[in-house]
């Protein structure tokens, strides 16, 4: 709510929640979570990369998250 409340104030366009996790704390969360999220979705695996995405669009979906 607050960082809302900053964006409001600024006038600047709201930031995605997930880029604000990923810019929070870059060290943990920025590049070395995004290879991590990369190489799930991208890496072998017996499913492919769109359904990787669909799963996880849908387990996203179920936690009421917006991506």
């Amino acid at each position: 709510m607050r960082l809302k409340k900053i964006d409001q104030a600024t006038g600047e366009k709201p930031m995605p929640d997930v880029r604000r996790v990923l810019n929070y704390r870059p060290t943990m969360f920025g590049q070395p979570f995004s290879d991590t999220l990369h190489e799930l979705l991208h890496g072998p695996s017996e499913w492919s990369i769109g359904e990787r995405e669909l799963f996880a669009a849908f387990v996203s979906s179920k936690n009421q998250c917006a991506y």
